[in-house]
């Protein structure tokens, strides 16, 4: 793929770049767009203008806009199940504290357009993209159980209706969050603060 640039004398320059690094960029752009903007902002004219390529050149690497979004949806599922490794990790390192545990899963759907890639994959249906997330998910159940089993018997389906809490609260605090608190006028980690104090009652 060819990157147009400008020179110092005001005409375009281009700049030859392997495939990878071209499909990279591609879908660094589409990123940024969905975060900012949404999943309709993706389109392969916007990102071409983004990244200074032709609409025929993203062709070449995504072959349609679907294409290309496919390939941002994967990157941030990614992205989502090593957000959660991360948590798991700290989890089983640390203190584990349930506000410290709330903040690593919330911080794991808010950072990087993970809550809007999960909205996006549901209202399209194809729930299959979400699949890489289901060993991370279990993964996190486990930890969860290690963690807090010291304290006292806690049963599987205790852990797990934990883990749905967890997340299904963090899920709608990076989609609506904001909103919400601004009506009620609480607090950035009011959220947060809430599932941490209801969070021992699934567990002990």
């Amino acid at each position: 793929m060819t990157l147009m640039s400008i020179k110092n004398d005001g005409h375009p320059r281009r700049r030859r770049r392997g495939a990878d690094e071209a499909r990279r960029e591609a879908v660094a752009s589409a990123r940024r767009m969905l975060i900012k903007d949404g999943p309709t902002a993706i389109t392969l004219k916007a990102v071409a203008n983004d990244i200074g390529v032709t609409h025929a050149n993203l062709i070449h690497h995504f072959q349609s806009a679907a294409g290309l979004q496919a390939s941002v949806m994967s990157s941030m599922v990614r992205d989502l199940t090593d957000a959660l490794a991360v948590a798991i990790a700290k989890l089983r390192s640390d203190a584990g504290a349930p506000r410290a545990l709330v903040d690593e899963v919330f911080d794991a759907f808010d950072e990087g357009g993970a809550a809007r890639l999960a909205a996006w994959i549901v209202m399209s249906g194809d729930l299959e993209l979400l699949e890489p997330v289901r060993e991370a998910v279990q993964d996190l159940v486990e930890a969860i159980h290690d963690k807090f089993a010291q304290e006292g018997e806690t049963s599987r389906r205790r852990i797990t209706a934990a883990v749905l809490f967890i997340a299904l609260c963090a899920f709608g605090d990076a989609i609506v969050g904001p909103a919400l608190r601004n009506m009620l006028e609480r607090e950035d980690d009011s959220a947060r603060k809430i599932v941490s104090r209801l969070l021992p009652t699934f567990l002990f």
